[in-house]
């Protein structure tokens, strides 16, 4: 393919004269147009490449802000959703600066990939059917669309570029003599969410209904739509920060447009009506089993009602590595254990014990202990959602009894057993009445009766955390996990089950918000109606009480980062409603760590802050990110983003 100006353009300014005619000349090995667009195969394998190009947050998304790049650790836990045992960008000492140094670049590539497509493709619209070339056109534009969504959430406004700036075969001279046409500057937040939305509509009039697996139809599009109006529409009502570029308001977006932007969320949102449904294969009203196994299978059934558009894997060509940075420690001790649910993101749920202020329940009336016959007992009622998103301590997966433990209490139990560390304490459990282990190469400890038991189970709380894999906070997570898969599969590039993109019940959550959000703004309709029937749809399908009414935008906030949860939706969530700040900085999360009674061979549970005290922040500048310092030095027409 004759794509021969990927070269920096500003590279192409101090070429010397003497060798541009060279560089006109093209490689023995190049591909030509007529390869790529003369047949349905070459055409189908330049759209995989912009597919597999897609800047998706999905398994191989790094909080380090990377694509498709092995790493240890956990996305959740830059969002309080989790914590890792690897320390990654949000915390006092390693704070976020620019988090994808090559998504700019690799964004701008993938967009002219998609231009140069849909410049081309025309001119070879006589080998195809008419139907079939409309479609690839649209696929095209999805492509595109999802590309700048990719840039304008991070960055605001940045430049438009809607068609190729540099044609096939134009010379160098051609090229250069026209160089500050090519230097175009920030275009403002607002006109690239409405390029996005022309896009998508463009995209969604004229897709087909069905596609190929992984590949988009005209419902992908009206979903991604509804996710990045609702977007738009959270900038425009709670952004504070705003830059100009001369007439473009390249940060922030009038307050005057919120309504018009929930408004294209909400009927995005309902261009899916009837076409897709939440998954109910094995869901049952009343039995918490069934509906626990229904959530499981909800993102490993490839067959899911739910899935509107999925990234595919298959073992061994196209592979992540999921299970093994994910499975408790006995199930593999390669890595796995990487994200531990924090006590704050488990008390979010229903179906367990709580005080007042929402805090889970652990010691009675006097201010003891509540013991429990077995490890699971606190959890007996919880959720059905819940245990399908996270591992709870001793109980099930892949046939195997999850042994979660912090230590065993040695001291009496008579008269009850105090709180060994205050509320809020960051200090080290007492070592004259805990035992504990430092590591996985643990010493069992000999009960009264005899038996020995690990200290810490087989799946942690090791404190040695730096050199075992093991539970940090209590919990591991559930959701994506495979069950019952062979030991020897659970290995780095082993896992391939597909990533979610796009599911019904964002979409339905995304129509939700929007229809709240317009009723706050004095928009009259069926808003309120149509929030509280979708919060309690999702809340059924969940195994949780419904809801007769809707309180505040928090119980829809709510239902999102329980459903969303570790589908790195949450981070963007945080970032769009402008809590991130508020929420984050100077925050130590929860943990929650289960003890065994030696002497009455109880449980009990002792809520506490991370014992590695590490604190999180969020700087309020990091709502836009830095834009490459290697861009602004190369157009002066592209100015930074506030506070770098």
């Amino acid at each position: 393919m004759k794509r021969k100006i990927y070269i920096l353009l500003i590279m192409l300014v101090a070429i010397a004269p003497s060798c541009k005619k060279n560089l006109d000349i093209p490689p023995m090995n190049i591909v030509s147009d007529a390869d790529i667009f003369g047949s349905i195969s070459g055409v189908e394998s330049y759209m995989a490449r912009m597919y597999s190009e897609l800047p998706m947050e999905d398994f191989k998304w790094s909080p380090t802000g990377t694509f498709n790049t092995y790493y240890f650790g956990s996305p959740a836990q830059i969002t309080g959703e989790a914590l890792s045992r690897d320390p990654q960008p949000l915390t006092e000492n390693n704070p976020e600066t620019s988090s994808i140094k090559t998504l700019w670049a690799n964004s701008y590539i993938l967009i002219r990939e998609a231009n140069y497509f849909m410049a081309t493709l025309p001119n070879y619209a006589s080998n195809f059917g008419d139907a079939q070339v409309t479609s690839w056109l649209a696929e095209a534009r999805f492509i595109r669309a999802a590309t700048y969504f990719a840039l304008v959430k991070r960055y605001g406004g940045v430049p438009l570029v809607d068609k190729l700036l540099t044609q096939p075969g134009q010379s160098i001279d051609d090229i250069t003599k026209n160089i500050d046409d090519l230097m175009v500057p920030r275009a403002s937040e607002a006109g690239i969410y409405d390029f996005i939305g022309t896009d998508l509509d463009e995209a969604y009039n004229k897709l087909p209904e069905t596609n190929k697996a992984g590949r988009a139809n005209k419902y992908a599009a009206a979903a991604l739509k509804s996710r990045a109006m609702l977007y738009a529409g959270s900038i425009a009502k709670y952004n504070t920060i705003a830059l100009s570029s001369g007439s473009a308001l390249v940060c922030g977006i009038p307050t005057s447009k919120a309504i018009t932007y929930f408004k294209a969320a909400y009927d995005a949102a309902n261009l899916l009506n009837g076409k897709y449904s939440l998954y109910l294969k094995n869901w049952a009203a009343g039995d918490k089993t069934a509906q626990y196994t229904n959530f499981v299978n909800t993102f490993i059934d490839a067959t899911s009602p739910e899935n509107i558009f999925i990234r595919q894997y298959k073992f061994p060509d196209a592979v992540h590595w999921y299970d093994v940075n994910n499975v408790p420690r006995q199930i593999s001790t390669s890595v796995s254990s990487e994200t531990s649910p924090t006590l704050n993101f488990v008390e979010m749920f229903e179906g367990m014990p709580k005080n007042d202020d929402g805090t889970i329940k652990t010691v009675d009336a006097s201010g003891k202990y509540i013991l429990y016959d077995n490890v699971t007992d606190l959890f007996a009622n919880a959720e059905p959602r819940l245990r399908a998103t996270v591992i709870l301590p001793g109980d099930a997966f892949s046939n195997v009894n999850i042994d979660i433990r912090r230590g065993i209490y040695t001291g009496s139990t008579s008269g009850g057993i105090n709180k060994l560390v205050p509320f809020g304490s960051t200090a080290a459990y007492p070592t004259a009445t805990v035992v504990s282990s430092p590591s996985s190469t643990q010493t069992p400890y000999t009960l009264p009766n005899g038996t020995k038991m690990n200290p810490a189970g087989l799946s942690g709380y090791f404190t040695n955390t730096s050199g075992s894999a093991g539970s940090i906070s209590g919990f591991l997570v559930r959701k994506y996990l495979v069950p019952n898969k062979p030991v020897a599969e659970i290995a780095n590039n082993h896992s391939d089950q597909s990533w979610i993109e796009l599911r019904y019940a964002e979409v339905l959550l995304n129509k939700a918000e929007a229809a709240y959000e317009l009723n706050t703004l004095g928009q009259t309709g069926t808003y309120t109606a149509d929030a509280l029937s979708i919060i309690n749809q999702i809340r059924s399908r969940a195994g949780a009480s419904t809801l007769t009414s809707i309180s505040s935008i928090n119980d829809i906030r709510m239902e999102r980062r329980k459903e969303l949860a570790f589908e790195n939706k949450t981070y963007w969530d945080l970032k769009r409603w402008r809590i991130f700040d508020k929420e984050q900085n100077g925050t130590t999360w929860r943990v929650l760590n289960p003890f065994y009674t030696a002497e009455t061979g109880k449980y009990f549970f002792d809520p506490r802050l991370d014992e590695r005290n590490t604190r999180f922040t969020f700087d309020p500048k990091w709502y836009y990110e830095e834009i490459p310092a290697s861009v602004i030095s190369k157009s002066p027409n592209i100015i930074q983003n506030p506070g770098y």
